[in-house]
């Protein structure tokens, strides 16, 4: 059995309220289609995942998908079926099953996807279903009967199934069909019902948005970490600190800008996700980073927090020097940290050494950070290289 993923991306969204189609929205900090890919990428039992998505949302599927090893996307069609065929026609030769499965429904789990692959080996289809627990009653202004609940089942995605028994189904299907469950039983496809998970909702309007954000926010898990950078003053007339030019008697000396500031919060931010220091990144032994501006380090390490699913919190840094004074360039400095890491708390603090050490004698500046950050669970021990 060799399983690929087809995610439906190509709607428009409209019940869920004004902005962006809702696939690309921000859930937890990270566009809902990547929470819904991320569990088909990471399933050891899924060899590929396909997406298909509008022609005019290129950019923010690229955007939302970055860093991940998927197909190339195809475009949908004007329905959801049409939209089904084309990513159906675009998986690979050696593909036996398919799991078809919305991109609104962003927390679908390993353990839906395991039974409805169990499922596949017996069955030409499968779908993940929920009991009906509620009293269902038939009527309009009053009660005139009770429906019985006993064979009513609410259902999700994926729904798997045999891939070229659902190739035909589709081709054949009249165009009003529900969902695929609906095309492959018009076709004669036998379909198991597997149990479910009520926290794999579909997003459909901005009260399921926020409801998902209150889920997604009990399942995230806090990170802290500290970075710390010192570099050495040398000849110049100004120095780059926290993203600002600032004019002093010196400059600092590195194989970058030398912006002591970002490169400890670029530290701090890589420490909180398990990446490695901003050497692994960006080594200096690397000629193309010479002379570079800070901001595309700093701006690096927060792009790896939000690919991993992060929430940053609170940036704070302490800058260690006998000069410059800080005072005068504080809200600077957080502006433009701000700015950068799109982060709304931040502090910047300012010491001395008493006169003591390498900073004391005005050799150059330190800086210390802490980051707080928020991650999902799941990922809380994963590393993001």
């Amino acid at each position: 059995m060799i399983v690929h993923a087809l995610i439906v991306a190509g709607g428009r969204g409209v019940r869920a309220g004004d902005g962006l189609p809702k696939q690309y929205r921000a859930l937890g900090g990270r566009p809902v289609l990547r929470h819904a890919v991320a569990a088909f990428v990471r399933h050891p039992a899924v060899a590929g995942v396909q997406v298909v998505i509008h022609p005019d949302d290129a950019a923010l599927y690229d955007a939302a998908i970055a860093g991940l090893d998927l197909s190339p996307p195809v475009h949908g069609g004007t329905t959801r079926q049409e939209s089904v065929r084309n990513g159906l026609a675009a998986l690979p030769a050696d593909a036996t099953h398919v799991l078809i499965h919305d991109a609104a429904r962003p927390f679908v789990t390993g353990g839906m996807i395991d039974r409805v692959i169990a499922a596949l080996a017996e069955h030409d289809g499968a779908t993940p279903a929920l009991p009906v627990v509620d009293s269902l009653r038939s009527g309009e202004a009053t009660v005139d009967g009770e429906v019985d609940r006993s064979r009513l089942h609410r259902v999700q995605t994926p729904q798997g199934f045999a891939l070229q028994p659902i190739r035909a189904a589709h081709a054949a299907a009249p165009p009003d069909a529900t969902d695929d469950v609906a095309v492959a039983r018009t076709a004669g496809m036998t379909v198991a019902l597997v149990p479910g998970d009520e926290a794999a909702l579909k997003l459909t309007t901005p009260d399921d948005f926020a409801r998902a954000e209150v889920m997604l926010a009990a399942a995230m898990v806090p990170r802290v970490a500290s970075g710390f950078d010192v570099h050495r003053f040398g000849p110049g007339d100004h120095l780059w600190l926290c993203g600002v030019k600032v004019p002093h008697t010196h400059e600092l000396i590195g194989h970058s800008d030398a912006d002591v500031g970002l490169h400890a919060l670029t530290d701090a931010l890589l420490g909180c996700i398990g990446a490695g220091d901003i050497g692994t990144h960006f080594p200096p032994t690397d000629p193309q980073w010479r002379g570079a501006s800070s901001d595309r380090f700093l701006a690096h390490a927060c792009g790896l927090v939000r690919a991993a699913g992060g929430v940053i919190d609170h940036l704070d840094l302490t800058i260690i020097a006998e000069a410059p004074k800080v005072g005068p360039h504080r809200a600077a400095f957080a502006e433009r940290v701000r700015a950068i890491t799109g982060c709304a708390s931040i502090s910047i603090k300012a010491t001395t050494t008493e006169g003591l050490g390498f900073t004391g004698r005005r050799e150059g500046i330190a800086a210390q950070a802490v980051a707080s950050v928020r991650v999902p669970a799941a990922a809380a021990d994963e590393r993001v290289l």
